[in-house]
């Protein structure tokens, strides 16, 4: 894969300065209609070899265009805080808004491949970590974002002369560590990761760019061209190619639903409730300040049809704990900071961490439910999304999260009952809206979207939990009780 970056590419000084100016004019212009236009991010990764001129292209990079469009984001070994959420929460966090561009110098591949080539995971464990990547990267894509992945190449030989020749001279000899001449050491073996690595994620939706970097003018007029072809292309490219598939299953012809055949007169009386509600929420007390706790984390969705009791619900979980390990995540409508963004980001930023506790009062699920059922997205961006979701809880299950998904369901009827009361009281009416109605006389859609919604992501790793809410006590033990027993299996 790399015999073409090893034929000793070069330009003169001549071509050198009489194209740069033009280079950069034009690199300016597409950085200001990306500005402008606002339409998608541009997140641009610099890999290779050591040596081969990294930080060189992107501090040149920030020489050519306008900085304050540009976020350059130099990842190293993961904080504390990173290392006590899964290995992406990092990167999304970092993730550009549309209209700007990203630098990642160091990026999702680089402590998966330096894991592999130090021995210390195998190559199955590798293949997830690509697997994880790739599906992450076709995410962004279709979400709208371009991704340019470069890779600066040396040959071993040059990569030595190349070292040997900035530890000599006493103006660049710290750019060379003893880590650097380490890795000299390895170059064979790092490059056959690197091969296996870029093959397997040189995709069409984010292709490798390998560049050889032995002649710098060589290297920067070929980064930079290639970053102006491939914004302009995309600028010329209004919408994102999103995947066409087969439609959805349509409603089953008996009309039978998971959420019909639900016991909706379950019940429970006010004596027995409140022994219960003491009871489980001492036990959900005594099982966050668990020591095996300490190494874990919850989270908590809460989903379900207006006025289900989600809101009450989640003030019986709460009264239970201590406020200083818990975040109530409520949400709504994604803000312009937001919608500027996949939308799973606003979700990753609120991953917690080691020892503490998420409630989302609705989630993620939001994207196959209202945005499914109201049109708000396109059917090929929801369809994919439940691939995205089990992928996302996958990779958060993976590194100790616990995932405890719930459905609160209602009747029609029952429903309809809650509105007309919230709209009598005057405390409560602020809890009843125009989009609760709107809501409401999609019924069927949402019916249908729910049902599917449960089949596609309740997953061995993360079921989910319906819970028949007509009578408000019986659901919030049930929701108690389940809440225990996930987190006991978890910790045994």
């Amino acid at each position: 894969m790399f015999e073409s970056a090893e034929l000793g590419h070069c330009i003169d000084k001549k071509r050198y300065d009489a194209e740069v100016p033009v280079l950069r004019e034009a690199l300016l212009d597409v950085q200001y209609a990306l500005a402008e236009q606002a339409h998608f991010p541009v997140i641009l990764l610099v890999g290779g070899v050591d040596g081969a001129g990294k930080g060189e292209v992107v501090n040149l990079l920030n020489a050519w265009m306008d900085p304050r469009h540009i976020r350059v984001h130099a990842l190293a070994e993961p904080t504390d805080e990173e290392s006590s959420r899964p290995m992406m929460w990092r990167f999304w966090r970092a993730l550009p808004p549309k209209g700007k561009i990203g630098v990642f110098f160091g990026s999702w591949y680089t402590h998966p491949m330096m894991q592999r080539m130090q021995g210390n995971i195998k190559g199955a464990e590798l293949d997830q970590c690509i697997d994880e990547i790739t599906s992450f990267e076709r995410m962004i894509t279709y979400e709208g974002g371009l991704i340019i992945k470069l890779w600066l190449h040396l040959s071993k030989k040059v990569q030595k002369k190349r070292l040997t020749k900035l530890a000599e001279n006493p103006d660049t000899s710290w750019r060379v560590t003893d880590t650097d001449w380490q890795h000299l050491k390895l170059h064979d073996e790092f490059i056959k990761v690197a091969e296996h690595v870029l093959r397997e994620t040189n995709t069409a939706e984010a292709p490798w760019i390998v560049i050889e970097s032995s002649d710098f003018r060589f290297r920067n007029l070929t980064t930079g061209n290639y970053l102006l072809e491939a914004i302009r292309k995309r600028l010329a490219t209004p919408s994102p190619l999103s995947p066409v598939g087969v439609p959805p299953l349509p409603p089953a012809l008996d009309d039978k639903t998971l959420l019909s055949s639900l016991d909706f007169s379950l019940s429970l009386g006010k004596k027995p409730y409140q022994q219960q509600l003491a009871k489980y929420q001492g036990e959900l007390n005594l099982l966050m300040r668990h020591a095996k706790f300490r190494n874990k984390s919850l989270i908590a969705v809460f989903e379900g049809l207006d006025s289900a009791g989600k809101g009450s619900a989640i003030r019986r979980i709460s009264q239970a704990l201590d406020a200083r390990h818990y975040r109530i995540i409520p949400v709504a409508a994604p803000s312009d900071e937001e919608l500027a963004q996949p939308y799973l980001w606003r979700f990753w930023r609120h991953v917690p961490g080691n020892g503490e506790f998420t409630i989302f009062d609705r989630s993620w699920y939001g994207r196959v439910l209202v945005e499914r059922v109201d049109e708000l997205c396109h059917e090929a961006d929801w369809m994919r999304a439940y691939k995205e979701i089990n992928d996302f809880e996958a990779q958060l299950i993976a590194h100790d999260t616990i995932i405890v998904k719930f459905w609160l369901a209602i009747t029609r009827e029952e429903q309809l009952k809650r509105f007309h009361a919230r709209e009598e009281v005057g405390y409560k009416q602020f809890k009843i809206t125009g989009d609760d109605w709107h809501n409401r006389d999609n019924w069927q859609q949402f019916d249908h979207a729910v049902c599917d919604m449960v089949d596609r992501t309740s997953t061995d790793i993360a079921p989910w939990t319906l819970v028949e809410a007509n009578d408000k006590r019986f659901a919030r033990i049930k929701l108690l009780k389940t809440l225990c027993e996930r987190i006991e299996q978890a910790l045994d």
